[in-house]
């Protein structure tokens, strides 16, 4: 099982969760696809208000609590997904292992029972 955090840029943690892990290694995109996987089957099952994952899904808007689709409909996890790399590759977020900045999405990491994993997502500037 991995702790997985959401922290801003300042440290703050915004999110925590667990995550089931079968393996005793994972890449970090495989991390990525097992948390939005999880993330969005969580939110299709309950459809709350608000979807609280790690990238925004189409149709929708930020607000405090998450992101709030305009219309009430399930999220494709694949989608989703492929947000995510994308927005991993033009470092829109980062991925901590440990305290070690994971460099790439082909990076392996051992998975132990205290394994702590954040992801730092970046805002961009007003006007930069």
């Amino acid at each position: 099982m991995l702790t997985i955090h959401d922290e801003t840029a300042t440290g703050t943690r915004t999110n925590s969760f667990t995550l089931d892990c079968l393996t005793e290694t994972m890449s970090v995109r495989e991390l990525i696809r097992a948390r939005i996987y999880q993330e969005v089957q969580d939110y299709n099952q309950r459809e709350p208000e608000h979807f609280r994952g790690l990238v925004e899904p189409g149709d929708a808007e930020r607000t405090l609590n998450g992101f709030k689709l305009r219309q009430r409909r399930k999220i494709d996890w694949e989608e989703q997904f492929q947000k995510a790399l994308e927005a991993f590759d033009r470092n829109g977020f980062f991925v901590l292992v440990g305290d070690r900045q994971a460099e790439s999405l082909d990076e392996t990491f051992p998975v132990t029972v205290d394994t702590e994993i954040s992801f730092v997502k970046l805002v961009p500037l007003v006007g930069g």
